[in-house]
C-alpha cells in the first residue's frame, strides 16, 4: 500500500497542520458483543487492547469446536475506542484506513453506523466527518464475528494495522498514486506515476502535482509538476512520465526500491505521500517462460496462510517480515497467499527483501465449503474485493500475480468458467501490468463425477469385501489418474483460459498432456506436495512452460490441523487430526519458524544445497506401522541425543544428491547404501543407537561429494535465551522474537530434555505469546509458561516505549538466563509498515 508521512501527536493538534496519516492501533478496548436488549443488564466487562488483535487466540479451545478452527470457537466481537477531535479538523476529511477485520465488520461512529466490510482479508476506508462532534470526544466501535466461515485459522477482529488520516477537501484520493515503468532499458527507465486528485470542496480548485523520484540512497533522480484542476465532487487524474537514468532494477536477489514523493498544494491544501516502487519489467510466454528484466526465473513457491503462528491472526509488521526472512533464507523466492489477499505488512517485507507473490484473491465463490463461508457474501462483493486487492498491491513491485481463486467448485461448469472470466477481465481492467492465474484442480472442478465413480467402487467394495484392499487400491489409483482424463481436460478447458497462467493444484499427470493439447498453455504447480518436490523440479527446469512449483505449505499454520501427520494403527485416521491437534504440521518450517528436515531435503532438489542432511526418526516409533498422508513427512529429526538405552534399534535418514551414502559413528563405519531406493535423495540406514558424532558422506561416480556431521550432546543441561534483534522500535508493528533453547554447554540443543519454561518480561515491554512448534497440545500461547518441544520454544515480546526490555527465563534444576533489548523511538515518519 501507499505510506504517507505521519505527522507526531503533537501536530496533530496543531491548527497549522496539514494533512497526515498516523497509526490508530493504541487505546481500544475489548468485548463481547451483545444486543441492546442484554446491555440492559450491563454491558459485559472490557479489556484493553493494542492493534493489530487477534480475538480467538486467547480464548479456550474445544473438541466440541471445528478441527478447521484448531478447535477455536468463534464469536462476535466489539472493539471500541474514544478518541479527540480538535475543532481545527471541521471542514476536513477525516477517517480510519483498515487493513483488514475479520470478518463481517460494521464501524460505528458515536453511534452511527457508517461503513460495513464483510470481507475479512479487504482493506477499506472510512470517512466519518459529518459524524464528528470537534472540540470533544468521539467514540469509534468496530463490530466483528467469526463462526464456521473457513477451512483453515482465521481468528477475528481488527486483527490488521490501522490508520487515522485528515486531509484537505482537495486532496489524493485513497490509493490515488498509481506507478508504473513501461519502458527499461540499460540507459533509462520510463516512470510513469498517475495521481487521482479528489475535490470534496464547493469551489472549482487548481493545485500543484509535484512528483520527485528518489534512488534506494535518497538521492533525487527525477522530478517534475503540473498544475492540476478539479471541480466540485469529482476527480481528475493527473499523469507524469519521468525518467530515471540508469536504473537499479528490482531484482530477488537485489530488490531495489525507489521512493516517489508525491505533493499535492494549493492556497488551502498541502498534502505528501512517499511512495516506494521497484522498477522491474515482467515478460511471459511458452519458449521462455517467466522472465524478470530479461532474466528467466522458475519459482521456488511457498503457500503461506495469513496467521503468524503463536501470534494468532495478529499481522503485526514485524512478524510478517520475519516470516518473509525465514522463508527466503530456506530457499524460497516467491509466496502464494494461501487464500486471500495477504496484508499491506506482507508486501511491504516482500518489496524489501525480494520475495515474489502470487497475491490470491478468494477460496470461495458461489458453492460453499464451510457453512457460514464468504459464498453468503461473494455475488454482491467481489468486484469490489478484487477492486481493494488490486489498489492495495498495485506499487508493490513484488506483486506479479493475480489469482481469481483456489480450487473453485464451479471451474468445471460453464456458467461458472464465465464468472472466472468477468473476475480476470475486472484485474485485467484494474491492472493490466500483471499477469492472472488461479488455483485449479481437476478433481474438484469435477467433484460431482468423480464422487460418481467412487460410488461405483464403493458398491463393489460391498459385493466383494474380500478383495477390499485391491478395490480400495484402485479407488486411490483412479484419483491420482483422474486429472488427466478426458473429462478434466473438457470441463477445466474454458476456465484455464481465462487465466495467463494455467495454476494446477497437485496435477502433475497434466504437464506433459496439455504440453500437445495446449501448445501455448503456461503453467504453475499451485499447489504440490512436500515428498514430490524432487520429481517437479526437474521437470519444471526441463520445461519452458513449467514457471514453478508452490508447496503446501512453507510454514506451519494453525488449523487443518493434522493434515501432515503420520498416523499409527491405534490413532484416528480421519483427514483432520483429533483434539488436542493445533497446526496442520505440514509446513517446510514449524509454527515458530524453525526449519524441519524436509526444507533441507527441498534445499537439495533445489540444487542449492552441496553438504547432505542426517535426520534421526525418534526411536520410540522405530518398526511401528504407520501411514503417511500425502503432506505428511518422517517422525525425524536432526538429532544424535536420544534418552533411549544404547544399542536401541533407530533409523537414520541421509538426503543427499549422491549415488551412495556412507555412514560412519565415531569414525567407525556403519554401512553404505544407494541413495533413492525409497525415495529420490533419501538413503535410509537402520542401525543401533550409540552416543558420539555420527558422519554422513555422500559419493556420487565413486568420489566423495559433500559430507556432514551430527553430534550428541555432552555435559549438563543450559537454558538458553537468544533475541532476534538488540535493539526494537517503538511502534505499533514492531515485536522483539527471543529463542528459548536448552543445550548443551557448546550451544547443542537438547531435544530430549524438554520441560515447562517460565518467563518474565520487565521495563519497556510486555509478554506478546510464548509457544512451541508442538502440533498437538493444550497449552496456551498467551500465559507464561510454556513446554519446550525437541529442545526449543519461541518468546514474542511487544514494546510499550522507550527504554529497556528485561527478560527472565527460568525452569526446575536450572540456572536461569536473562536477555535484554533496547527500545528506541520510533522515527517520525515511521507507519506499522
Amino acid at each position: 500500500m501507499t505510506s504517507t508521512t505521519h505527522a507526531s501527536s503533537a501536530a496533530a493538534t496543531s491548527p497549522t497542520s496539514q494533512a497526515y496519516v498516523t497509526s490508530f492501533d493504541s487505546g481500544w478496548e475489548l468485548r463481547p458483543k451483545v444486543s441492546l436488549f442484554a446491555q440492559i443488564a450491563g454491558r459485559p466487562d472490557g479489556q484493553q487492547v493494542r492493534l493489530p488483535h487477534d480475538a480467538v487466540i486467547s480464548l479456550p479451545r474445544s473438541p466440541e469446536n471445528a478441527a478447521e478452527q484448531a478447535y477455536f470457537p468463534g464469536g462476535v466481537f466489539e472493539y471500541s475506542k474514544t478518541f479527540f477531535v480538535p475543532e481545527h479538523w471541521e471542514g476536513k476529511r477525516v477517517g480510519i484506513e483498515f487493513d483488514g477485520v475479520y470478518r463481517d465488520a460494521v464501524v460505528f461512529i458515536n453511534d452511527a453506523a457508517v461503513a460495513q466490510r464483510p470481507y475479512g482479508y479487504s482493506a477499506f476506508t472510512v470517512e466519518f466527518a459529518p459524524y464528528l462532534h470537534f472540540g470533544r470526544e468521539n467514540t469509534v466501535r468496530v463490530e466483528a464475528r467469526s463462526c464456521q466461515d473457513s477451512r483453515w485459522y482465521t481468528g477475528a477482529g481488527i486483527y490488521r494495522h490501522t490508520r487515522l488520516f485528515v486531509t484537505d477537501p482537495v486532496h489524493i484520493a485513497p490509493n490515488g498514486v498509481r506507478i508504473t515503468t513501461p519502458d527499461i532499458d540499460d540507459e533509462r527507465a520510463v516512470t510513469e506515476v498517475a495521481v487521482d486528485v479528489r475535490n470534496l470542496s464547493a469551489y472549482v480548485s487548481t493545485t500543484d502535482l509535484e512528483v520527485a523520484l528518489l534512488d534506494p540512497s535518497g538521492r533525487v533522480v527525477a522530478q517534475g509538476l503540473v498544475p492540476v484542476t478539479t471541480v466540485p465532487q469529482e476527480t481528475e487524474t493527473a499523469r507524469l512520465r519521468l525518467y530515471v537514468r540508469d536504473p537499479l532494477l528490482w531484482r530477488t536477489y537485489t530488490p531495489y526500491l525507489y521512493t516517489a514523493r508525491v505533493s499535492l498544494r494549493g492556497s488551502s491544501t498541502h498534502e505528501e505521500q512517499a511512495i516506494p516502487f521497484g522498477i522491474r519489467s515482467l515478460r511471459l510466454d511458452p519458449r521462455h517462460g517467466l522472465r524478470i528484466n530479461g532474466e528467466v526465473v522458475k519459482l521456488r513457491g511457498a503457500c503461506i496462510h495469513s496467521d503468524n503462528g503463536i501470534l494468532g491472526a495478529a499481522a503485526f509488521a514485524r512478524a510478517d517480515e520475519r516470516r518473509i526472512e525465514q522463508l527466503k533464507e530456506a530457499g524460497f523466492n516467491a509466496i502464494r497467499s494461501a487464500h486471500n489477499p495477504l496484508s499491506s505488512t506482507v508486501l511491504a517485507a516482500c518489496d524489501r527483501l525480494g520475495m515474489l507473490v502470487m497475491d490470491e484473491a478468494f477460496d470461495v465463490w458461489t458453492e460453499l465449503k464451510s457453512p457460514q463461508d464468504y459464498t453468503l457474501r461473494f455475488t454482491e462483493w467481489w468486484e469490489r474485493d478484487i477492486t481493494a486487492m488490486v489498489a492495495r498491491d498495485f506499487n508493490h513491485p513484488s506483486v506479479i500475480f493475480y489469482s481469481v481463486g483456489n480450487e473453485i467448485f464451479e471451474t468445471g461448469d460453464p456458467l461458472g468458467s464465465r464468472l472466472g472470466r468477468r473476475i480476470a477481465e475486472k484485474l485485467r481492467e484494474l491492472d493490466p501490468t500483471r499477469f492472472i492465474t488461479g488455483g485449479g484442480n481437476g478433481l474438484v472442478s469435477t467433484l460431482r463425477d468423480l464422487a460418481a465413480a467412487l460410488r461405483e467402487i464403493d458398491e463393489a467394495v460391498q459385493d466383494r469385501p474380500e478383495d477390499i484392499n485391491a478395490l480400495m487400491a484402485e479407488a486411490g489409483e483412479l484419483q491420482e489418474n483422474w486429472y488427466s482424463t478426458d473429462l478434466v481436460t473438457a470441463r477445466t478447458a474454458e476456465s484455464f483460459g481465462v487465466l495467463d497462467v494455467a495454476g494446477m493444484n497437485y496435477s502433475e499427470s497434466r504437464y506433459e498432456l496439455d504440453k500437445t493439447r495446449f501448445p501455448n498453455r503456461i503453467i504453475v504447480s499451485t499447489e504440490t506436495f512436500p515428498t514430490k518436490i524432487a520429481a517437479n523440479w526437474k521437470r519444471i527446469e526441463k520445461s519452458p512452460r513449467l514457471l514453478g512449483d508452490f508447496t503446501w505449505t512453507g510454514y506451519d499454520y494453525l488449523g487443518e490441523v493434522g493434515i501432515g501427520r503420520v498416523i499409527y494403527p491405534d490413532e484416528y485416521a480421519g483427514f483432520e487430526g483429533p483434539y488436542p491437534w493445533i497446526s496442520a504440521w505440514c509446513g517446510d518450517l514449524d509454527l515458530i519458524g524453525f526449519r524441519r528436515p524436509q526444507s533441507y531435503y527441498r534445499e537439495l532438489a533445489y540444487g542449492r544445497r552441496s553438504e547432505p542432511y542426517i535426520a534421526v526418526e525418534r526411536p520410540e516409533l522405530y518398526g511401528r506401522e504407520s501411514k503417511r498422508g500425502p503432506w505428511s513427512w518422517t517422525e525425524a529429526i536432526s538429532s544424535w541425543s536420544w534418552d533411549v538405552m544404547e544399542e536401541t534399534p533407530i533409523r537414520v535418514e541421509v538426503y543427499a544428491d549422491a549415488d551412495e551414502v556412507e555412514l560412519l559413528l565415531e569414525g567407525e563405519p556403519l554401512g553404505r547404501v544407494s541413495v533413492g531406493e525409497r525415495m529420490a535423495l533419501v538413503a535410509d540406514f537402520d542401525t543401533k543407537y550409540k552416543r558420539g558424532i555420527l558422519t554422513a558422506i555422500a559419493y556420487r561416480g565413486g568420489k566423495e561429494s559433500g559430507r556432514t556431521t551430527l553430534a550428541s550432546t555432552s555435559g549438563s543441561t543450559v537454558l538458553a535465551l537468544t533475541p532476534d534483534r538488540r535493539e526494537i522500535r517503538d511502534s505499533d508493528g514492531d515485536l522483539v522474537f527471543l529463542t528459548v533453547e536448552l543445550t548443551d554447554e557448546n550451544g547443542l540443543v537438547e531435544t530430549s530434555a524438554d520441560r515447562p519454561v517460565t518467563v518474565a518480561v520487565q521495563g519497556a515491554g510486555v509478554l506478546q505469546a510464548f509457544g512451541s512448534a508442538r502440533p498437538r497440545t493444550e497449552e496456551r500461547y498467551d500465559a507464561d509458561v510454556h513446554t519446550t518441544y525437541d529442545g526449543r520454544a519461541l518468546l514474542v515480546v511487544r514494546p510499550t516505549g522507550e527504554g529497556k526490555i528485561v527478560v527472565t527465563a527460568t525452569a526446575e534444576g536450572l540456572e536461569p538466563a536473562h536477555a535484554w533489548v533496547n527500545v528506541i523511538a520510533a522515527s517520525r515518519d515511521q507507519s506499522p509498515n
